[in-house]
């Protein structure tokens, strides 16, 4: 009734009251305003460990293929409910969760810039089986991949016999990111007939990758199931990607090798994927040995070929000839992209002949592993000795045991003078940029002496 009373008169009745009530009321106050205050300032914290994982995630490889439990460094809400409520989200565990993040995020940082993701580019019968086998060599630390894309290729062929190039170029993109992440699941998609549990007998050569034929990827023999590309170093069963994925991950490198992509400007999102490190090897070859290699190794797709060296000329407009004048100009495209050295792949591009490589076998694989930054194992040195120097009667068509000196000046031989005029003709500047000497007559195809390769150094960063 006082309060009241008091409340009833004048403005100035109030102050003795307020003075009197302000000291019971600061406790409430306080609580009032410094919970609200508490969590501010938890969302500032919250927000710059937010800022440490955006850079980080960046980083971090897709869920399937890092298969790392994240849980030390959960979401906010995640930790509220560990602990009950935010009353309880005290400073410690701020300071426990901030060093945690430091600590993976250091982690990830290391693992990235460690592990190399490397990219063997070639067209077929350049040598890039050959060339593979400098990586597939390498040791237990190295994943290899021999063609993963035929399927994807064979799955999206037309019945005209070729493929639409900006389908198939993404679909390349995306399976090599996939692949290069440990993750089968898309190429899951292109193979026929389709994995039944994640396990097929039908992967493109599997005998090709040591890596899909170690003992922790060998599954049990399953009598009556035939794996046409089964390992050769163990009886195994049917590939189980699962187990591949699982030995792809534990690999410190991860290396495709692929003759299928056309443009190297189609693989851009892969060198700027901050997950992977990856770097590319580009192997190019004499398109005129190239020709004469396909038409010994594909003898019924090159049939026109052979009847137009006993007819006489060479039809220019000729499908044939168009389509050998378009696998010039994308591997002229693709080096010269490489050669230019845009911001996305500096340091990431490396251009080798084969021609240097047959005749300079160790030498040229120095280079290329200096150029990722790796040392060359004696595994691949011993391997090189041994595979460099093989009879002829190891030389088969498919064969990597090449004399590899001899196979440089091999084709001169075989192919007519008509028919290397027209390569000549239709990819003129595909050699010149190459160093690949074009010959003005038959006696000067044959003449030994002279060397139709120029010395020619690449500049790389």
């Amino acid at each position: 009734m006082k309060h009241c009373m008091r409340a009833s008169g004048t403005t100035n009745n109030w102050k003795p009251i307020k003075k009197r009530i302000q000291p019971h009321l600061r406790p409430r106050m306080r609580i009032k305003y410094t919970i609200p205050i508490v969590f501010f300032l938890a969302l500032v914290v919250i927000e710059k460990e937010n800022n440490i994982i955006s850079r980080v995630s960046g980083k971090l490889t897709l869920k399937q293929s890092t298969q790392i439990p994240l849980h030390p460094i959960g979401p906010f809400h995640t930790l509220l409910k560990q602990n009950g409520s935010s009353k309880t989200f005290k400073k410690k565990d701020f300071m426990l969760m901030k060093r945690r993040l430091e600590n993976y995020g250091e982690h990830q940082e290391v693992m990235s810039s460690q592990r190399k993701h490397i990219l063997l580019l070639a067209t077929t019968r350049t040598g890039s089986s050959f060339v593979g086998e400098f990586f597939n060599q390498y040791g237990d630390n190295m994943f290899y991949l021999f063609e993963p894309l035929w399927h994807v290729e064979k799955m999206l062929t037309l019945e005209t016999g070729g493929t639409n190039a900006t389908v198939a170029a993404k679909a390349y993109r995306d399976v090599l990111q996939h692949l290069f992440l440990c993750d089968f699941s898309l190429l899951e998609n292109f193979i026929n007939p389709v994995p039944v549990d994640h396990i097929t007998a039908a992967l493109f050569r599997r005998e090709s990758s040591s890596s899909l034929c170690e003992k922790s990827v060998c599954s049990p023999f399953v009598k009556g199931v035939f794996e046409r590309y089964h390992c050769k170093t163990r009886r195994c069963g049917p590939l189980n990607l699962t187990m591949a994925s699982d030995s792809c991950l534990q690999k410190a490198h991860r290396v495709i090798k692929s003759v299928r992509v056309r443009q190297l400007e189609t693989l851009r999102p892969l060198a700027e994927d901050p997950r992977l490190n990856v770097k590319f090897i580009q192997l190019v070859r004499d398109p005129r040995a190239v020709l004469a290699s396909r038409m010994v190794a594909f003898a019924a797709k090159y049939k026109n070929w052979k009847q137009w060296t006993m007819d006489g000329d060479v039809p220019i407009d000729d499908d044939e000839v168009r389509k050998l004048k378009g696998n010039c100009e994308n591997i002229r495209l693709s080096a010269e992209t490489g050669l230019r050295q845009p911001s996305w792949l500096r340091s990431r591009y490396m251009l080798v002949r084969y021609e240097d490589i047959a005749r300079f076998p160790m030498r040229k694989a120095m280079e290329m592993y200096k150029f990722i930054k790796m040392p060359l194992t004696p595994k691949v040195k011993s391997w090189i000795l041994k595979n460099t120097q093989a009879s002829k009667e190891a030389s088969g068509v498919y064969s990597t045991q090449k004399n590899s000196s001899e196979q440089v000046e091999k084709w001169r031989f075989n192919l007519p003078f008509k028919i290397a005029q027209v390569v000549q003709n239709v990819c003129g500047s595909t050699l010149k940029l190459f160093g690949y000497k074009s010959v003005s007559s038959e006696e000067m195809l044959m003449d030994k002496t002279i060397s139709l390769i120029e010395d020619k150094v690449f500049k790389f960063l």
